[in-house]
């Protein structure tokens, strides 16, 4: 019976270096070779999958964690933040002198002064995934971030999702109260360490993106399996039938998934797609 495998990116197809190990590779086609789907589901939006991603062979992908949803280069679905709400956020980040990078799938529009001032900022969330000061030492945004652009349009109508550098935990809560109808949250740490602040469409998960694919494919949630690492990846782990997490995993994806596999740098979707028979 076929199955159909949802990989995290982050963390767990790709280790801390944005680098896909070789055993990856061959797990992936391995397992599509046997008959098995083997999709993304992801954060990143479509322009942050660099070319080396698709090459490996993948059925489709789920991206902006739930918000778009592609199958053989068909897109399925794709709920986008409304060009009001793009404009009102673009203001407020300008108004507060936060710098920010728009997600889309037709590029990431970094704002104004973003390369400057996310220069130590993406070389402190390297840091914490693992690297050292000296690998980190003339690290750019744009390593960091595939697709970045540059003095692109920032009033735009295809956006996923907007990210921008916090001065404090402070402005994440208030965006949170400025844009009561979207999604706030934050990445590149917990709570009050966390570098950015992102909005996004609200009530998106990739457990619901995984459910739109299924009804597109006309497939069963028991024959699904999903791989993850951080707390985002829980609801897809929920969802599917069985839930693997990398061993690098946090501890709350840890604590409830139905298999823990080895460490993405130590062959670890390698390793549970020969547990699981896939392979």
């Amino acid at each position: 019976m076929s199955k159909i495998i949802f990989l995290d990116v982050d963390g767990t197809l790709v280790d801390y270096h944005n680098r896909v190990p070789e055993s990856a590779v061959k797990a992936i086609q391995q397992a599509r070779q046997n008959g098995h789907y083997v999709f993304v589901c992801t954060g990143r939006s479509r322009a942050e999958m660099q070319p080396e991603l698709w090459e490996i062979g993948l059925d489709g992908m789920i991206g902006g964690n739930g918000s778009y949803v592609e199958h053989n280069g068909q897109v399925i679905m794709h709920q986008l933040i409304s060009k009001e709400d793009a404009k009102a956020i673009v203001d407020w980040l300008h108004e507060r002198g936060l710098e920010f990078y728009l997600e889309s799938n037709n590029g990431l529009f970094a704002s104004e002064n973003f390369k400057e001032v996310a220069r130590p900022v993406m070389r402190q969330y390297a840091l914490s995934k693992g690297k050292t000061a000296a690998e980190v030492e003339h690290m750019e945004a744009e390593d960091a971030l595939h697709g970045l652009i540059y003095g692109g349009e920032l009033y735009r109508d295809d956006l996923n999702k907007v990210s921008f550098i916090l001065n404090s935990y402070q402005d994440h809560l208030d965006s949170a109260k400025a844009f009561p109808s979207l999604k706030a949250g934050t990445w590149g740490g917990r709570g009050e360490t966390a570098l950015f602040g992102d909005l996004g469409v609200k009530d998106i998960t990739k457990a619901h993106a995984i459910d739109v694919l299924l009804e597109h494919l006309q497939a069963d949630k028991k024959d699904t399996i999903a791989f993850g690492d951080a707390k985002v990846d829980i609801p897809m782990l929920e969802y599917c039938e069985i839930g693997v997490s990398m061993g690098n995993g946090g501890p709350e994806i840890l604590a409830m998934a139905d298999m823990v596999t080895d460490d993405v740098e130590e062959d670890g979707l390698y390793n549970a797609f020969e547990k699981l028979g896939l392979i």
